[in-house]
C-alpha cells in the first residue's frame, strides 16, 4: 500500500463518523413532515388574559412589553460594554 492511500484511508477513519452523523442528520430531516416557518402563535398562551376588562389587558400588555424594552436595553448596554472593552484591549495591544 502506498502513502497517499494510507493518508486516504487514515482521512476516511477521521472523518467517516462526522460525515454519518451529517448524513443521517440530512434524512430525519427530510423525512420530517413539519413545517417549520409557522411561527409562534402566542395569543393561545396569552388567552386567559382575554376574559380580563379591557384596563387590566392594557396594563399588563404594557408590563409585558416594558419587560422587553428593559431587557433589549440591558442586552444592548452588555453588548456596548463587550465592544468598548475590546476596542480598549486593542488599542493597547
Amino acid at each position: 500500500m502506498d502513502i497517499k492511500g494510507v493518508i486516504h484511508s487514515f482521512l476516511d477513519k477521521i472523518f467517516n463518523p462526522p460525515i454519518s452523523f451529517l448524513d443521517m442528520a440530512i434524512e430525519n430531516l427530510q423525512s420530517a413532515q413539519l413545517v417549520t416557518a409557522q411561527g409562534l402563535d402566542i395569543g393561545s398562551y396569552f388567552s386567559i388574559f382575554g376574559d380580563l376588562p379591557t384596563a387590566w389587558q392594557l396594563a399588563i400588555s404594557s408590563i409585558l412589553i416594558s419587560t422587553v424594552l428593559l431587557g433589549s436595553l440591558l442586552i444592548f448596554r452588555s453588548i456596548m460594554r463587550m465592544y468598548y472593552s475590546i476596542k480598549e484591549g486593542v488599542k493597547w495591544w
